[in-house]
């Protein structure tokens, strides 16, 4: 089965669709939960989610891509409603105005009596060999206890296509004073589905991929201080969302080959 067969099987057996003739479970599946998660009522997380959002001493950023925003599988509004310094940015780049929080590193590093040296940030993206990216452990351990706090993490959400346009989009402002940062991946081998993995919401494009949540999540676990407790929270969440998605899938079989 194809990336894009399974992509559209995902995205016809959501809890609801536009074009469904609407019959009484219909209407019940695009009743909106108001208890806080703000999702369809059959999957909702309310029961999930924090009480109170989780604080961190990192700032997370995430540059979400306008399509992402009627993605009905996003995962960043639930990433919000988890963690207290969260900020979501709607665009396809990042530049100076688009966040307080970055404009304060990028005029930072031109001013020397506002700079904090201790202030530093990463942005999420595998390397190439033309522009290679630190691991993000390796990069972790360059550092002393000291120097984590108040780190500034950007995740870039969207479809690979789409976050590889805004990375580069987005170089000439978060190069400045950003450093590139990755988790392990494989580019030659094919990426998960939700079929064998209770972390995927949908196919990835090669191994190593993950959703915006589990990026995030895995990124605490290294940067912050509790981030074993901070990155369980975070993936229990995810694991319902997903259960809770694959209740309106279909088995399938893989085509065969010819």
């Amino acid at each position: 089965m194809s990336y894009d067969d399974i992509t559209q099987q995902m995205e016809e057996q959501l809890p609801f669709t536009a074009t469904q003739t609407l019959t009484d479970a219909d209407e019940t599946r695009r009743k909106i939960c108001s208890g806080g998660c703000n999702r369809p009522v059959n999957v909702c997380l309310c029961d999930k989610i924090p009480q109170n959002p989780i604080s961190t001493t990192t700032q997370i950023v995430i540059l979400q891509h306008p399509h992402e925003q009627r993605q009905k599988l996003a995962t960043v509004p639930v990433v919000k409603k988890c963690l207290q310094n969260c900020e979501i940015i709607v665009g396809r780049k990042l530049r100076e105005g688009s966040s307080q929080t970055l404009d304060s590193l990028y005029h930072g590093i031109n001013d020397s009596a506002q700079f904090d040296p201790i202030r530093r940030a990463v942005f999420l993206f595998p390397g190439t060999e033309l522009m290679p990216s630190i691991e993000i452990n390796e990069w972790r351990s360059s550092l002393n206890s000291t120097c984590t706090n108040g780190i500034v993490l950007i995740v870039f959400d969207g479809t690979w296509k789409h976050a590889k346009e805004m990375m580069f989009a987005s170089l000439p402002f978060i190069s400045k004073f950003a450093t590139r940062v990755c988790f392990d991946c494989d580019f030659e081998v094919g990426g998960g589905t939700i079929y064998d993995s209770d972390l995927i919401l949908k196919k990835e494009p090669f191994k190593g991929c993950m959703s915006t949540m589990e990026a995030v999540a895995r990124a605490l676990r290294v940067l912050e201080p509790s981030g074993g407790e901070i990155e369980a929270k975070l993936v229990e969440v995810l694991k319902s969302m997903v259960s809770l998605q694959a209740c309106y899938l279909k088995t399938v079989k893989p085509r065969k080959k010819c």
